[in-house]
């Protein structure tokens, strides 16, 4: 099962590689990790997604809380949130097939955000069952490539 979880750590030199090493050294794997700067320039937020039962996410919640330089553990499991991934996708468009493209983009809620003769760059935002979803429609036109954010999340309350 994946959990995302939720790490506001100080901005600082290190931090990060700290936190991948916590994972490396237990034998987690992260399958999705996204860091910004919050408000306030000296914290950053951590979204980690990684995958395993209970017990192994009750231990790397213990682990994350055992750095220095981490302040708050969220669990978003047990709370109620919003998750949401961000997908750039380059797909192959010619003349014949271009106007498919944008009622599928338009169907998903999504934008085209760059054209070229030979190609579309859309942009899309949602869930992970919405941006696998649209991927799998384009596939049959030909992606030419695809960059993702992983997930992101913020507690509802």
């Amino acid at each position: 099962m994946k959990h995302t979880i939720s790490a506001l750590v100080r901005n600082k030199f290190g931090v990060l590689a700290r936190i991948a090493g916590l994972f490396s050294g237990r034998g987690y794997n992260i399958d999705s990790l996204c860091v910004a700067e919050t408000l306030d320039p000296d914290y950053s937020l951590m979204t980690i997604v990684s995958h395993g039962d209970e017990a192994i996410l009750e231990q790397i919640n213990k682990q994350l809380n055992k750095l220095v330089d981490v302040v708050k553990v969220t669990d978003f499991a047990e709370k109620e949130c919003v998750i949401r991934e961000l997908a750039l996708i380059k797909v192959n468009a010619t003349t014949q097939n271009r106007s498919e493209i944008m009622q599928i983009v338009d169907i998903f809620r999504a934008k085209i955000i760059d054209i070229s003769s030979k190609s579309l760059t859309i942009e899309i935002t949602g869930s992970e069952e919405k941006v696998g979803a649209i991927i799998k429609m384009l596939e049959s036109f030909g992606i030419k490539e695809i960059a993702k954010t992983g997930r992101v999340a913020m507690a509802r309350k």
